[in-house]
């Protein structure tokens, strides 16, 4: 499987209090993502669990937490808890 194919299919999934444990640890950690999430996002729905993904970022062994729709795009926001600290839509 090529990476750019295996990156589309989710890696894991999460309970919601641990989505949300890492979103919050990472708000804390990151001074500019709060405002970053405020002005891209719209709330998540509740759900039970959520999928988690591979960051795609060369180097970065990190995961994509689901942090909030986006605004403007059909697509789930996420953030990477990794070193590259990037957001993405999936």
């Amino acid at each position: 499987m090529t990476s750019n194919v295996g990156q589309s299919y989710p890696y894991t999934s999460e309970p919601e209090a641990q989505r949300a444990e890492t979103i919050t640890s990472l708000l804390a950690a990151r001074a500019d993502l709060a405002a970053t999430l405020a002005a891209d996002t719209t709330p998540l729905d509740a759900q039970d669990r959520w999928w988690v993904y591979k960051c795609p970022t060369k180097g970065c062994a990190g995961l994509l937490h689901a942090a909030g729709y986006a605004a403007e795009k059909h697509a789930v926001y996420v953030v990477c808890d990794g070193t590259c600290a990037k957001t993405f839509l999936r």
